[in-house]
């Protein structure tokens, strides 16, 4: 184990507790129980202050642009990767209202500095850089980043609201795959001994991860929601990502999904803004499930060595059954304002 991390892992001495947080499954009564309560939520003045971490990475840097854009004053926190270009892109016309925190989610304090003054926190993992694969420790250490920054959360008072960033995988893998009578929706939860069995570490990963954060939420009464995202497209999309670790078997179970950036910053914004939003929800804007959807992804996909056909079980010209859905978010987002709010 990596020394940084084995002295952050020491120095917590809940980690057997939070082992024992992650255990339980959340049945459809648990997921009433993650509805926001019925207090008076802040007016809109009240919610300008808010904070993003990490922010360094691809969706967290738009967050960060985005929310300076509709006139929130943000504090960036990013871990110490070495970013020295975050505030160079940042419009000069919303930096003025821009903050950025070095904030390490092993470090408690940190995240209590970074969060000070704020009414929400957007929250979302990034690896750190020393960890480059994504394997079995990686589960251990965003486990106990989630821990860390929901405890901190429930330690600051001014903290009303948080948009968790989870994963579509935290909800599709299962033993009995493709048996399903009914398509997967938010009320799904991956089988972590099913991931564990296939070595599906960014699944465990994220359903471990997400079930300690709403474990933590509930017992601190923290008003928090999820968004589960789907495979994020781009330019930086590699064949590495470990999203893609049983993508053939996703392709055929019609529960491959992806979301582009824009539309992933918008969900996140919406449910922040909207006191209706609560529990999960699956965030995606397109399925693969044709042959010329996985060829076209397949071609998007960067390399670190001379491209490599197709899965063999990829080139099948079926077509199959989307059996994954996003209707609790598309309702949600139906009257969204996209709009820029500067004052």
């Amino acid at each position: 184990m990596h020394t940084h991390l084995s002295h952050c892992f020491q120095r917590n001495r809940s980690t057997e507790n939070l082992l024992s947080l992650t255990s339980f499954l959340f049945g459809s009564e648990t997921l009433k129980q993650m509805a926001p309560a019925a207090a008076s939520f802040p007016d809109y003045d009240t919610l300008k202050t808010v904070c993003v971490m990490d922010a360094s990475g691809r969706l967290g840097s738009s967050l960060v642009d985005r929310l300076l854009q509709r006139g929130y004053t943000v504090h960036a926190a990013i871990q110490n990767h070495g970013d020295l270009q975050f505030e160079a892109g940042i419009s000069s016309d919303n930096s003025k209202n821009l903050k950025v925190f070095h904030a390490d989610p092993f470090d408690y304090q940190s995240i209590i500095d970074a969060l000070k003054g704020c009414s929400g926190l957007f929250y979302t993992f990034e690896p750190p850089q020393y960890q480059p694969t994504f394997d079995e420790f990686m589960v251990e250490v965003e486990v106990r980043a989630a821990h860390n920054v929901l405890e901190a959360c429930a330690q600051t008072d001014t903290i009303d609201k948080v948009v968790f960033t989870s994963s579509v995988t935290a909800a599709v893998w299962r033993e009995e795959r493709g048996k399903s009578a009914s398509d997967f929706d938010e009320r799904n939860w991956s089988d972590v001994n099913f991931c564990r069995k296939f070595k599906l570490w960014h699944a465990l990963s994220k359903t471990v991860a997400e079930k300690t954060a709403w474990a933590l939420a509930m017992d601190r009464e923290l008003n928090m929601v999820t968004i589960n995202a789907g495979l994020l497209t781009g330019p930086e999309l590699s064949i590495t990502n470990p999203y893609l670790k049983g993508a053939a078997e996703m392709y055929e179970d019609g529960v491959f999904v992806t979301v582009d950036l824009k539309f992933l910053v918008d969900a996140h914004i919406c449910v922040y803004e909207d006191i209706s939003s609560y529990g999960r929800y699956l965030c995606f804007n397109h399925v693969i499930n044709r042959p010329e959807d996985a060829v076209k992804l397949d071609q998007m996909l960067t390399r670190p060595s001379s491209p490599s056909a197709l899965p063999q079980r990829w080139q099948d010209t079926r077509i199959f059954k989307q059996s994954i859905s996003n209707k609790k978010l598309g309702k949600l987002m139906v009257n969204f304002d996209t709009g820029i709010h500067v004052e």
